[in-house]
């Protein structure tokens, strides 16, 4: 079947046969082929143009890329955040750990300072305390004494 029979139109001058050899019946053959195509352009478009359609849900897809980001940005500031409470919290520990080691050197200063003092009186009582000689030889030990001389 062809365009003619199925739309009925029949080419301006009737049917046409191009005979070889004959230029007019040339141009004539295809001025008519290229009016059937144009005729035949022109009924596809009308048929899909007046075709029904069905009314179609517009489906919106989200796309990923901004929840993408955000969820990046978002890590990138906890990051920021977190990175900055830790050295904070370790700066801090650093502070508590130097107290601790200057507190312990004070009080080992101090249990120095007062074993020597200790010792300083002890060694005075026992300087107080002691003599050389006891109470009963002492004048003997004068004796010696300015005989040694």
């Amino acid at each position: 079947m062809n365009f003619r029979e199925r739309f009925g139109e029949e080419p301006a001058g009737g049917n046409r046969q191009a005979e070889p050899g004959a230029g007019e019946n040339v141009d004539l053959v295809l001025e008519e082929a290229l009016k059937d195509f144009r005729m035949s352009v022109h009924a596809w478009s009308e048929a899909a143009y007046s075709r029904p359609r069905l009314a179609t849900p517009v489906v919106r897809r989200r796309s990923w890329r901004p929840a993408a980001g955000w969820a990046l940005g978002l890590a990138l500031a906890a990051g920021s955040v977190s990175g900055t409470v830790y050295q904070r919290h370790h700066r801090q520990e650093l502070a508590r750990i130097a107290a601790a080691r200057a507190a312990e050197q004070q009080r080992l200063v101090r249990e120095q300072q007062a074993r020597e003092e200790e010792e300083d009186l002890l060694a005075k009582v026992d300087k107080d305390v002691s003599r050389e000689v006891p109470s009963a030889m002492e004048p003997l030990a004068q004796l010696m004494a300015e005989g040694g001389q």
